[in-house]
């Protein structure tokens, strides 16, 4: 057994020569008809569709095998307004949209907390004392249902769930709040869990294979034959981006996480974890879900179009590939969904070089502080923040020292500034939203209300939604810049990701039409011949047998 986690770790250990992977494919076999020993779900943060497609002629590991051998949904949506890391993954795995999941962001005011800093992280719990949204120890407390692996341990408690990611809100999400081992990148020092849990021999492992890779340099990684034509500097602020090629200094942590080291390193740690646990071995079915963080990273920090994404798409197949080899070495009886917790938008410097001059960055007049402050100048109410909000787009809400009629005064300057501004689609108010029915029928053909509705909590939801215009980028001009690129709008570029199936025997079949990613619980729930009650989820259950037959039957 130590033998083959050791050959798992050579994923993140010896990188250059995981360039040279070749092909994974499986041995053509009839479908079983019995369940699978092991649920392997993937999230790829910031795994656009238009990313997907894209490179799709350019696959030859792993996703290519998804997508010439497996099931696939080309037009996935995260089909909420909330086009975010959190909501995003809390959908993949519990079949309910943020609305039932109450992730409706990754991080939400509540005005009434009893710490003094009110902005709440979706994955920490912030009764803890001492704690801020920045300081925090991490939770799932917020997610107001079970995973499917929660329900696969309610019907049979032997059921082994683990959950490993690059971020601790893409694990707590998808893992849920009974998983066995929930482990996300932590830092320099690798690996972490929730306060408390001693750390095994395993994870002991990997971090420290992690930490002599990163005790290395990395050259870079050799530009792809497809990634020539990117290959070209993009200035934002102070950054140039467009041409890197993900070389760093040793010990440099910051170039590791953003690169497809990252991604090298979480898929050799699951890997690892399924022959040390002997996960799939077992009579019944075992889960392990895997977030990957690089491509979301990669996207805010370079942008989706430049060498520095493109590279990272190749080496994600590659990676995928090496890692499917694993399995199939092992002799594992598993399926594969994989999908993305969002989209993603590239920078508008780089969109107007391309053919695209009316992309424009988000005038800094809407951020949450100068929103309040015209505020306070027209309506005469001085002394206090009267509007805060995580940002130039998504949920605002008023200050609750005020009275009812100096709130009234404030929603309505608020709402006539707001809808008069060029960069505003659209406002919101709570009312409004909260009268509005859940939505049902084809994800690509909702209204903005109806996406608003599937990321609409109550209680933790703002008094008012602000939603930008298309192509304007919800990160301000700035002299000096973070990420230059990002998502979380109501627009498809960040809504629609891919769906894709797999197991070994299954027919391969393409449906172009919308589904969503809630429609996986039921779909893979199905396939384990576990019940789970229509009423309690939004997703339905995608047939995944081509022509006749149907794996939903009896679902």
């Amino acid at each position: 057994m130590l033998k083959k986690v050791a050959a798992a770790l050579l994923l993140a250990s010896s990188l250059p020569a995981l360039a040279q992977a070749p092909a994974v494919s499986a041995a053509a076999a009839p479908a079983p008809s019995t369940p699978p020993k092991l649920i392997v779900a993937i999230s790829v943060d910031q795994f656009s569709a238009d990313l997907f497609s894209e490179y799709r002629q350019y696959y030859t590991g792993g996703l290519r095998r998804l997508t010439e051998q497996g099931v696939v949904f080309p037009r996935g949506y995260q089909s909420h307004a909330a086009t975010e890391t959190c909501p995003g993954h809390s959908t993949i795995l519990t079949g309910s949209r943020p609305s039932r999941t109450g992730i409706i962001a990754n991080s939400w005011y509540d005005l009434n907390a009893a710490r003094a800093d009110k902005l709440v992280y979706c994955a920490e719990d912030e009764a803890q004392p001492g704690t801020d949204s920045n300081h925090y120890q991490a939770s799932p407390v917020h997610l107001k249902v079970p995973t499917l692996g929660g329900r696969m341990k309610i019907a049979n408690p032997a059921t082994r769930v683990v959950s490993i990611s690059g971020k601790d809100r893409a694990a707590i999400m998808m893992g849920g709040p009974t998983a066995d081992q929930v482990w996300w990148l932590g830092g320099p020092q690798g690996y972490v869990s929730y306060k408390g849990v001693a750390v095994p021999p395993l994870v002991a492992k990997v971090n420290a294979v992690m930490a002599e890779r990163l005790a290395q340099p990395n050259p870079g990684f050799e530009l792809p034959p497809q990634c020539a034509a990117k290959d070209f500097p993009v200035t934002a602020g102070d950054k140039t981006v467009g041409t890197g090629r993900f070389a760093r200094a040793a010990g440099d942590y910051k170039g590791f996480r953003i690169s497809p080291e990252q991604d090298a390193m979480t898929l050799a740690f699951a890997a690892a974890a399924i022959e040390n646990m002997a996960l799939g071995k077992q009579a019944q079915t075992d889960i392990i879900s895997i977030g990957l963080s690089a491509t979301d990273y990669v996207g805010h920090s370079f942008g989706t179009e430049g060498t520095e994404s493109c590279i990272q798409v190749d080496r994600l197949d590659r990676e995928l590939g090496a890692f499917f080899d694993l399995l199939d070495t092992d002799g594992l009886d598993y399926v594969v969904v994989l999908t993305a917790d969002h989209g993603g938008h590239d920078l508008p410097e780089r969109h107007r070089m391309n053919a695209m001059p009316m992309e424009q960055r988000v005038d800094k007049a809407l951020t949450p502080k100068a929103l309040s402050a015209a505020i306070a100048d027209k309506t005469g109410i001085k002394g206090k923040t009267l509007i805060w909000g995580d940002g130039p787009a998504g949920d605002l809400y008023f200050d609750k020292g005020l009275t009812v009629a100096q709130r009234n005064k404030v929603e309505a300057a608020t709402l006539t500034l707001l809808r008069a501004h060029p960069q505003v689609q659209l406002v919101f108010t709570k009312a409004e939203i909260a009268a509005t029915p859940s939505p049902s029928g084809p994800p690509e053909s909702w209204s903005l209300l109806q996406e608003a509705r599937a990321s609409f909590d109550p209680q933790r939801s703002g008094d008012l939604l602000l939603l930008l215009k298309p192509r304007v980028m919800s990160i301000p001009e700035s002299a000096v810049m973070d990420s230059v690129a990002t998502h979380g709008s109501p627009w498809d570029t960040d809504r629609r990701v891919p769906i894709l199936f797999w197991r070994k025997g299954l027919t391969h079949f393409e449906q172009p039409l919308g589904v969503e990613t809630v429609d996986i619980l039921p779909t893979l729930a199905a396939l384990i011949h576990l019940p789970v009650p229509k009423g309690e989820i939004d997703g339905r259950c995608l047939d995944l047998i081509a022509g006749n037959g149907d794996s939903c039957a009896g679902d």
